[in-house]
């Protein structure tokens, strides 16, 4: 009989803090032969607590599971997240667990974990209750990055802030879009600079601006800069915000294409000039910025 485990929680973003909870159970695991497994929620809990204040989450399901199987995890379960399992009580959490995943041995959360109805429980009440069950708990203590405690909602403040180079630090692998290309205006090609335009709508919308960026296309990471926003320069008034990137070296894809898109550094805030020459030349200084941050430039 293989043994489970558990890790536990919602998992957006799978940071540093996240990931030092899957390695406590790959320890746990690689001890006894036994498998890595994750328990999140689909729907992130907040978005059934209070829909009216609900956590924009950083990354899409596929995203977080792609980040989850690359910090150790072997098998994933999303449970619904829906009024029914909210009500469980915390008393009996782990005689749920362990009826939901028979051969599960230990679980793994973060030392601020809650649980059950009410959120009444916590780590410490989790140790007693899942005892009752031969379960063991480690309570894995927060990640700390210089002066900052890693969370998830820290990411989000970064990330809408246009703080990126902290956000990455914390999220370990840099921030990324996902989508396939869509048909633009052709604008950048007038000017010397064309662009490939991503079909993207994150939940998170992170700050206007042009980035660094690495555009990965068939396995290729092409250096790139990339504009995030609403270009006012070319649009007489607010639209919904696009990812645009300009390739800077390597094979142009097509539309249609998928494409993910890696945040590298955010090189300046988004804004409006008083004509096409003058964006012109900023794009152009923002190529050259760009090279240097991905080492194409010495």
């Amino acid at each position: 009989m293989t043994t489970l485990h558990l890790a536990i929680g919602a998992f957006d973003g799978v940071h540093l803090g996240h990931r030092a909870v899957l390695h406590s159970a790959r320890e746990a695991a690689r001890a006894d032969g036994g498998i890595v497994g994750v328990l999140t929620y689909d729907p992130h809990p907040s978005k059934v607590l209070r829909p009216e204040s609900s956590v924009p989450l950083i990354f899409t399901r596929a995203q977080k599971d792609e980040r989850l199987t690359e910090a150790g995890a072997q098998l994933i379960h999303h449970e619904k997240f829906d009024r029914t399992h909210a009500g469980i009580e915390a008393a009996d959490f782990p005689k749920w667990l362990k009826k939901t995943f028979p051969h599960l041995k230990s679980l793994h959360v973060g030392s601020n974990f809650q649980y059950g109805r009410g959120r009444a429980g916590n780590g410490e009440t989790l140790i007693t209750h899942a005892a009752a069950e031969e379960l063991d708990v480690k309570l894995v203590a927060a990640v700390h990055l210089g002066d900052e405690t890693v969370s998830s909602s820290r990411i989000r403040q970064c990330l809408a802030a246009g703080e990126l180079d902290l956000a990455n630090a914390m999220l370990l692998r840099p921030y990324e879009a996902e989508g396939t290309i869509i048909s633009g205006r052709r604008l950048g090609r007038t000017i010397g600079f064309p662009t490939v335009n991503l079909a993207w709508e994150p939940e998170l919308k992170p700050a206007y601006g042009v980035y660094a960026v690495e555009v990965i296309f068939k396995g290729e990471a092409l250096p790139a800069v990339a504009n995030y926003g609403q270009r006012p320069t070319v649009e007489s008034g607010p639209v919904a915000p696009l990812l645009e990137a300009h390739i800077l070296r390597g094979p142009a894809p097509s539309t249609g294409d998928a494409l993910r898109v890696r945040w590298i550094r955010r090189l300046r805030t988004e804004q409006k000039f008083a004509d096409l020459s003058a964006l012109q030349a900023q794009i152009a200084k923002d190529s050259a910025q760009a090279k240097l941050v991905l080492g194409l430039l010495s």
